[in-house]
């Protein structure tokens, strides 16, 4: 007899939606954003940099929060909330007039962002996947980096064609239209409420509860969480700073039709660099292949420094691409071998925090040291060594 289809799979397909909606509006969108508002307004670039830093520190903030909430109010009610959240944060930025009303609606935006952020995906495919997470949470993810893909170009289109208010409120109509009938339909709070286990399996036998709420201290003083942090920190902090001034470093190399190109590459070798390491990450060293796909990186960065024809530029960007997605999916596959299911929310929603604390400087670390140098030579070499630091750091095993 045939085995049912898993309901798991479709609480995977809901985080593909929340991963391409809160990614695409709340990630690559920040780009959109400052272009448009900048050619419409005339305020500064550092101006509307501090406001998009200000939007990523207060998404951190929240993202410490979001495994509680998740587990308190349920999947379905915060996923609401944020889709609530970025509808009315970015129809706050057509309606910006002052730089006071950009900081309100990155504000309330950033609400929105910290609920369907990669701790939010990691928290919502974890409790119905035990032997199939890696591939679980790798397909909920390229939704994650599909927002790069498929909403960013959906809303640069419609700006060109309806003017800036009107394009983002299609946008949202269509974000809210494709994303909140499954949000409704499928996402329960975990296998248990339909009376499985985790990958479909029969129920087991209940365990005993946990002594106490897990609190940050006690996640906070085990070595462990640091040497997953404070690799990914480095590895993400280098990863945000090139993929935002990506376009400057090319454009002047390839034009702007080829450095478009060069990000659709990056982008779209992100997916098939998820995909494959999904299929057989399970099966895997997770720190060994996170310490590869840095290196991987590393040796992309260095072709772009190169830059010794246009080829090999976008082969560049297919190698640093392959890990773009990878290092945003592997945190939490760490986090679940290494610390036991009760700690997991909890655990995920302080990576993700620390690691966002810590990518929100990186476009403004690398603006900064491009126009004090005069090149990117310096920047780039800066984002090896960081990525470089973070192979060596997560490679540290501490004693369980």
């Amino acid at each position: 007899m045939a085995r049912p289809f898993f309901h798991g799979w479709k609480v995977v397909a809901v985080a593909f939606l929340v991963g391409l909606f809160g990614f695409g509006l709340g990630f690559y969108g920040a780009g959109v954003y400052l272009a448009v508002l900048r050619a419409r307004h005339g305020w500064s670039t550092s101006l509307i940099s501090s406001a998009i830093t200000t939007y990523y520190l207060l998404g951190a903030t929240g993202v410490l929060f979001v495994g509680d909430a998740y587990k308190r109010l349920g999947p379905r009610r915060v996923v609401l909330v944020g889709a609530a959240a970025l509808t009315l944060g970015v129809s706050g930025l057509t309606l910006a007039r002052e730089p006071w009303h950009l900081f309100a609606a990155f504000a309330v935006m950033s609400v929105g962002w910290a609920a369907t952020s990669g701790a939010a995906l990691n928290v919502i495919v974890a409790p119905w996947f035990e032997r199939r997470r890696g591939l679980a949470i790798s397909l909920a993810f390229n939704g994650a980096t599909g927002g790069g893909v498929v909403v960013v170009p959906l809303l640069l289109f419609l700006i060109s064609r309806l003017g800036f208010e009107a394009g983002v409120r299609v946008t949202v109509v269509v974000m809210l239209a494709v994303l909140l009938p499954p949000v409704v339909a499928w996402l329960h709070r975990g296998p248990a409420v339909l009376g499985l286990g985790p990958d479909g399996d029969p129920p087991a036998a209940p365990r005993a509860a946990a002594a106490g709420a897990v609190d940050a201290r006690s996640v906070l003083r085990r070595a462990h969480f640091w040497t997953i942090s404070v690799p990914f920190a480095l590895g993400l902090l280098a990863q945000v700073g090139i993929i935002t001034h990506q376009i400057a470093y090319l454009g002047p190399l390839l034009g702007p039709v080829g450095a478009g190109l060069a990000v659709s590459v990056t982008t779209a070798a992100g997916v098939m660099g998820r995909l494959a390491l999904g299929g057989v990450v399970d099966r895997l060293d997770r720190r060994a292949v996170t310490a590869a796909v840095l290196l991987v990186q590393i040796l992309g960065v260095a072709v772009l420094l190169a830059a010794p024809s246009r080829a090999a530029l976008y082969g560049a960007c297919a190698l640093f691409g392959l890990g773009v997605g990878n290092l945003t999916t592997l945190p939490g596959l760490i986090v679940q071998r290494e610390f036991p299911p009760e700690r997991f929310a909890r655990t995920v929603s302080l990576v993700v925090a620390f690691n966002q604390y810590a990518f929100a400087f990186g476009p403004a670390l690398l603006g900064v040291l491009r126009d004090a140098t005069g090149s990117y030579t310096v920047p780039l070499a800066l984002c090896m060594l960081l990525e470089g630091a973070a192979a060596i750091v997560v490679l540290i095993r501490p004693g369980r």
